[in-house]
């Protein structure tokens, strides 16, 4: 059953990175769009907003799709998880701990989200995919394949 937690946790957090990439990138589900997201970059006085805002939109989207298929896994969930520090030391550590659940205007939403998805992400690079995924199908077929080189090479074919 051990393959089955990462499996899930992965599920979940590409579920929850391919929502807000399209937010940013497509503007769907209530979400600013490409030239809504460059303009918050830039009220956070970052530089190249346009450029940056496309790279977060396409990370978060891309990297979410390849979470959930279970691909490059470690390398994905070490990009978000970089991602997600740089926003929570830009955005969000200001605000304080807690998400502005009551929603109230003026005040940003503090960094435990972001906190609990880097935890999630770093947990993801440590253990790897789990079940159901491309790198173990992968990981598999080289093993295979490895194993079918040692019987050639000890002559039991």
């Amino acid at each position: 059953m051990q393959a089955y937690g990462p499996a899930v946790l992965r599920l979940g957090l590409g579920a929850v990175f391919v929502a807000h990439g399209a937010q940013k990138l497509l503007g769907v589900w209530g979400g600013l769009g490409l030239a809504g997201t460059a303009q918050s970059l830039a009220n956070l006085h970052f530089p190249a907003v346009m450029p940056l805002a496309v790279l977060v939109a396409v990370v978060e989207l891309a990297g979410g799709i390849m979470l959930i298929l279970g691909a490059l896994t470690r390398y994905v969930a070490l990009a978000l998880a970089i991602e997600m520090a740089v926003a929570l030391w830009e955005v969000h550590l200001p605000n304080g701990f807690f998400i502005n659940w009551g929603l109230e205007p003026g005040i940003g939403h503090g960094y435990e989200f972001n906190m609990t998805l880097i935890a999630a992400l770093i947990s993801m690079t440590l253990t790897g995919p789990g079940a159901f995924s491309i790198d173990a199908w992968r990981a598999r077929s080289a093993e295979a394949e490895a194993y079918g080189r040692a019987r050639l090479r000890a002559g039991k074919v």
